[in-house]
């Protein structure tokens, strides 16, 4: 059955990732710097884009592209194009590895790896980027202490404030940098957005502005710790400190089909939306069967449960889409938005 367009008319913007079609045969890049493309050379992450505006009854805004500091310069440019040919417009989620940002010896290498993926976002006049870039995936310990945590806040915000001047982004094309939290055993330090949130406070202090803002994913904060209440109470206080950036739907443990969430996505989505802040939305699976993300399944094996019932990542993503928008619509025609 065809579905008919669905108009977005909540004036929220909606976007995809690339996460479904694979970390390392869609995002990361080989031995030489080169990103996957496939049997016709073209980008798998265009080529995954593309299938989905084909198939999608909603108008897709955005596209988030997972960024390693270890691509040749060229690649990012020209897939940074090629999601714009197909009308979306990019953003980057800057990915930091091989180094501890909150490790004062590693500080210089983290900066370098974030100014290749800052200087890229200029160079393409990109307007948001987003990072996970407070800590190093799977990796490290949990503080000791309140003392010790303060530390890794602090050194946290030394590192991202000199991206932030050496990069030149107080009058720059870029005009919000959002951090996004991941869930523990994933983050050891910042695994709830009670957690992220002092990095943001120091640095937008500083700063003097609300620059930097949290990517806030359902799936992360579902798996946090911390309840819906709990999660909907930081979020009404960030959004009065202007604190709110993009949404990820996303689902609690599997990371799959959006009607797995067991009511995190709607919350949270609903919560954000009141702030008044919300920018946009996107919807972002991971395949349960990623080889990249074995470690995971490891960690917990709800990761692993297969939620596509017969469909493709694809129609996955486009059930996604479609359930997101009639929310925002929704959202928009209560007054909520």
């Amino acid at each position: 059955m065809t579905i008919a367009p669905i108009e977005n008319t909540s004036g929220i913007q909606l976007g995809i990732l690339g996460t479904h079609l694979g970390f390392l045969d869609a995002l990361v890049p080989d031995e030489n710097g080169k990103l996957p493309r496939n049997a016709d050379g073209e980008f798998v992450v265009a080529a995954g884009a593309r299938e989905i505006i084909e198939l999608s009854p909603v108008q897709v805004d955005l596209i988030q592209i997972s960024s390693f500091g270890t691509t040749q310069p060229d690649e990012k440019d020209a897939l940074i194009a090629a999601v714009r040919e197909l009308g979306l417009e990019p953003q980057l989620v800057m990915m930091v590895g091989g180094v501890n940002p909150m490790e004062p010896d590693d500080e210089d290498e983290a900066l370098a790896q974030l100014m290749v993926n800052l200087n890229a976002a200029l160079r393409n006049n990109i307007v948001q980027v987003n990072s996970t870039s407070v800590e190093t995936w799977m990796e490290g310990t949990p503080p000791a202490n309140e003392e010790e945590f303060q530390a890794r806040v602090t050194q946290n915000i030394k590192l991202h404030l000199r991206a932030y001047h050496e990069a030149g982004l107080a009058d720059s094309c870029i005009r919000n940098w959002n951090i996004e939290f991941l869930r523990p055993g994933e983050f050891q330090n910042f695994t709830s957005l009670a957690k992220l949130r002092p990095i943001l406070t120091g640095l937008n202090e500083q700063i003097g502005s609300p620059y930097f803002k949290a990517l806030i994913d359902a799936a992360h904060c579902g798996d946090s710790g911390l309840n819906i209440p709990e999660n909907e109470a930081i979020i009404a206080s960030m959004g009065e400190a202007d604190e709110i950036g993009p949404f990820h739907c996303s689902v609690p443990t599997t990371r799959g089909c959006l009607s797995s969430d067991d009511g995190w996505v709607g919350a949270l989505l609903t919560a954000n939306a009141k702030t008044g802040k919300l920018p946009s939305a996107f919807v972002e699976l991971f395949r349960h069967d990623d080889p990249a993300l074995e470690p995971l399944r490891k960690l917990e094996p709800g990761h692993g449960v297969d939620t596509t019932l017969g469909r493709t990542y694809t129609e996955v993503m486009v059930d996604g889409l479609i359930d997101t928008v009639r929310r925002l619509n929704n959202l928009k025609n209560r007054g909520m938005l």
